[in-house]
């Protein structure tokens, strides 16, 4: 990837040859909006899966009814099967023990508008995560094709994103065959899965019926059609009450469950989950696990609600306030960053290992400290907008994701857990691992395609993460509340429901806020630098003092002076990131007052200082 020079701030955005070709034929517009041609592609599936803890295996049947919305005919289909990735054969970039691998995803059964055919992929390697098929006939523009999968696959001991939690809790995600992301940059999606990476995923509606034994409860992204026929009616009864309710809702206790009678009593019980233009679905299983739930007003203007519900065991004792932390979570992101009300009808967390976001569902540890467990929650909360509302590719470009969950998630952390513990937790998770690093790898450039830093696990992290999250953080300092809301709503409202890349992030907030932000996104995003600030020099012009500030790292990223006087009072004078727009080399901040100066020292608060060692400058 070419690697900028920073220069001035009427500069174009490097811009990869696939993405000027889809500029070029009007797949994508230069002002950031959604063109006239761009299209995607989209599915119906109509899945039914059966467990039976203990035992690990998932069985499955599935009908998909794809829609080619694209220009082209397909002669070949892309699926993706995820779960591969747990193949002993498949490449990894982390290490895993041995309870943590399965064998490949099995398909018993494959046909094409009702036609059974051999299931005789392209790939025909153990562990392969994607795999095409080419199909009886093309698939034209505009035509749809029905297609029908039976598999079944196993369960890992060891869980984590998804897999057993305990002998009789299960958690359920990248479970079903689906036909990957053809798009108009890159067409199909056909990065290798390990794991390690996330996810891309097309808009599709769902009806999933999750076939468990009795006494077993399911909960899952969309709302549960059929409450009467799996719930017992006095836990239908509560679970309806905590629909409206501003209080939490015991639907289901510890004792309750244990005493075997929440559910109907049919051997088998199937629940109904619905849910349209999502970009995917999971579920939890368990016989075990106590069920909270209440509701919040999450669009004052409609007065529209969403279900907060909380799925856990025994000993997680926080996991007991977590529908307070899920509202307090859905009000912020309605209310305040991002700001746009929660669009689902529930989110539910469950008592996992993985702390990993799924449309209306989180997978979250438990944590004895109340206010790392109410952060985790809010972290993976946040990510209902960016990528599942925003539908960002976050095989290639996570830093559009992680980056604005970890944004929207600092300001989120000071308002309910106070600046300094929001300050705290944002340095040593988000930033002192990169800022600190001595590695060649640790300032490549945010843009960097995902998929091209494959096995350079601190190095994606530290990118898509802190480095992101600041960048974002800084260009709202600079643009102010009322234009960065500007340019964040102008582009989510244009691209949610879509597959936004970075140039359209960057051209949409340049259009929205009407400003040339190039020489910005150019430096923290497509630059190889990092953040150093040094104090140089300090003079005296026109009776007051003049302090010249050497932008080491290159990152335009604000900073506090702290003026000592030789008198011993003091003076904090703020340089915001604009201070670096017509030099992006060194920058000078004068002093007001006319006191002789004793010292001056850069703070840079989260915005950490790769060498502090000259961030002070004493006066002789």
């Amino acid at each position: 990837m070419l690697l900028l020079t920073l220069v001035c701030a009427g500069q174009e955005l490097y811009t990869p040859r696939n993405v000027k070709a889809a500029y070029a034929n009007g797949m994508r517009s230069r002002d950031g909006k959604p063109s006239a041609k761009y299209f995607q592609n989209s599915s119906v599936h109509d899945i039914k899966i059966f467990v039976a803890p203990p035992s690990r295996r998932v069985v499955g049947t599935e009908q998909i009814v794809y829609k080619n919305n694209s220009p082209l005919t397909l002669p070949a289909l892309v699926f993706r099967f995820e779960l591969n990735a747990h193949s002993p054969g498949s490449p990894r970039e982390q290490y895993q023990d041995e309870q943590w691998l399965t064998d490949d995803v099995k398909i018993d059964e494959y046909s094409e508008n009702g036609n059974v055919r051999p299931w005789k992929p392209l790939l025909t390697l153990k562990g392969a995560t994607y795999n095409g098929i080419f199909l009886e006939k093309p698939l034209a523009p505009g035509e749809s094709i029905t297609l029908n999968f039976r598999w079944h696959y196993d369960l890992a001991v060891k869980s984590g994103r998804e897999g057993a939690i305990t002998d009789s809790t299960f958690y359920l995600a990248y479970f079903y065959p689906r036909v990957a992301v053809f798009d108009n940059v890159n067409e199909w999606d056909k990065v290798p899965h390990p794991l390690a990476h996330e996810f891309y995923s097309d808009f599709n509606d769902y009806n999933v019926e999750v076939n468990v034994p009795k006494n077993f409860v399911v909960w899952g992204t969309g709302d549960l059609t059929n409450v009467d026929e799996v719930l017992q009616p006095s836990y239908a009864a509560r679970l309806r009450r905590s629909f409206t309710a501003d209080d939490v809702v015991k639907v289901a206790t510890w004792d309750e469950m244990k005493a075997r009678n929440v559910t109907l009593q049919k051997e088998w019980l199937t629940w109904k989950f619905s849910s349209r233009n999502v970009p995917d679905v999971a579920y939890a299983i368990s016989d075990t696990y106590a069920w909270d739930a209440g509701s919040l007003i999450v669009d004052k203007k409609t007065g529209r609600r969403a279900s907060a519900q909380a799925a856990y065991d025994e000993p997680s004792k926080n996991f007991a306030n977590m529908v307070s932390y899920i509202k307090t979570a859905l009000d912020f992101a309605s209310n305040d960053w991002p700001g746009v009300p929660y669009p689902y009808p529930k989110m539910t967390v469950v008592r996992g290992f993985a702390d990993m976001e799924y449309p209306m569902m989180a997978n979250d540890s438990s944590q004895d400290d109340p206010g790392l467990q109410q952060w985790i929650a809010g972290h993976e909360i946040l990510h209902t907008y960016f990528p599942f509302y925003m539908g960002i590719n976050e095989r290639r470009y996570s830093f559009m994701e992680e980056g604005w969950t970890t944004a929207f998630e600092y300001p989120f952390n000071v308002k309910v857990l106070g600046k300094e513990r929001a300050d705290s937790l944002f340095k040593k998770f988000r930033v002192e691992q990169w800022i600190k690093a001595n590695t060649g790898e640790s300032d490549i450039p945010i843009i960097t395609d995902e998929s091209a830093i494959s096995g350079l696990v601190t190095t994606y992290g530290d990118n898509k993460y802190g480095k992101a999250a600041l960048g974002y953080l800084a260009l709202r300092e600079m643009l102010g509340d009322a234009d960065f809301r500007k340019g964040l709503h102008g582009f989510m409202n244009d691209w949610n429901g879509k597959h936004p890349i970075p140039w359209d992030m960057f051209y949409s907030f340049n259009t929205y806020t009407g400003k040339n932000l190039n020489w910005f996104w150019n430096a923290w995003f497509f630059s190889n630098g990092y953040i150093d600030h040094a104090i140089t020099g300090l003079r005296v012009e026109n009776g007051s003092s003049v302090v010249t500030i050497k932008n080491v790292g290159g990152y335009p990223a604000p900073f506090d002076l702290i003026v000592t006087f030789a008198d011993g009072s003091k003076e904090t004078i703020r340089q915001g990131p604009d201070v670096w727009r017509s030099n992006l080399n060194e920058t000078n901040a004068r002093i007001g007052q006319s006191k002789a100066v004793r010292s001056v020292v850069i703070d840079g608060g989260i915005f950490m200082d790769a060498n502090p060692a000259d961030n002070t400058f004493n006066v002789k």
